[in-house]
């Protein structure tokens, strides 16, 4: 029964994997030309022939929240992993080095904690340009203090085992002890945080850019069109906001549920270990 289990919550990761791959692949496979501005359709309600309704320039907006929501997942993406690596190089250091590295890397993460995420992401969205970098660069600086502290934690109590102790006997170095032993032990711990900071990079992507300081107007992403349809809910457009909407909220619960699939099975790994 529990091996069915660990194979049932297997099967549901790699379909939840598959499904998001798929989407983000759409961003290449979407041409401009599925949305383009058609005034002779403009503002029709959702129906067989689109589904998702048309917006006041007369766009498909079932394609273009294909295509914004794909480059949405696309930048989530890359800023998660960067995020996830950035708090990984920390975590480590914080552990390994000397004291006064730690004390220094404690008060970094008690500043960047200390500053809410959305004024601190506009603030260095702002300071590099805005566009996909700034939203790239402000999301990856201001997520990682968490899985830091989790990954130094983990670190805390991998330093006292005998072969790492046995490592510093033998006149190995920090990089060599960092490499052999800790990244092989971190790397679930890692792949679990990377994947539970992909929503909130989604969501703060859409959020900064709904807000006008992240992804250009011209560029279709999910923070644009809700930002966009705003103007025009007054006016009974209702499915502008809506199917977007819901759209950005699935994804955001399957990447939920497979941080949870796989919480479930390194720890099921670990206890049969």
């Amino acid at each position: 029964m529990y091996n069915k289990q660990v194979s049932k919550f297997k099967l549901n990761a790699m379909f939840i994997i598959v499904i998001m791959s798929c989407i983000c692949s759409l961003y290449f496979f979407i041409p401009d030309s599925l949305y383009t501005v058609n005034f002779v359709h403009k503002n029709q309600s959702p129906s067989m022939e689109y589904l998702f309704g048309t917006d006041w320039l007369g766009r498909d907006m079932f394609f273009r929240t294909l295509k914004g929501l794909s480059f949405s997942l696309l930048v989530g993406l890359l800023s998660a992993i960067f995020s996830a690596i950035l708090a990984l190089i920390i975590g480590v250091s914080s552990a390994v080095f000397p004291k006064w590295v730690d004390s220094v890397i404690g008060w970094i993460i008690d500043l960047d904690m200390g500053i809410p995420h959305i004024v601190l992401m506009i603030l260095v969205s702002f300071t590099v340009g805005k566009g996909v970098l700034g939203v790239i660069i402000g999301i990856s600086v201001t997520h990682w203090p968490i899985l830091a502290r989790i990954i130094r934690a983990e670190c805390l109590s991998l330093k006292s085992e005998h072969y790492i102790k046995a490592s510093q006997k033998f006149g190995k170095n920090y990089f060599y002890i960092i490499k052999k032993h800790y990244i092989p032990y971190l790397f679930p711990q890692f792949m679990v945080g990377l994947v539970l900071l992909f929503p909130h990079a989604i969501l703060h992507e859409a959020a900064i850019t709904f807000l006008g300081f992240g992804i250009p107007p011209e560029q279709p992403a999910i923070g644009i069109i809700l930002s966009e349809s705003m103007m025009y809910l007054s006016a009974g457009l209702w499915w502008l906001a809506f199917f977007p909407g819901i759209c950005l909220v699935a994804v955001v619960i399957l990447f939920d549920k497979l941080g949870d699939y796989l919480k479930y099975m390194i720890s099921s790994r670990t206890s049969i270990g």
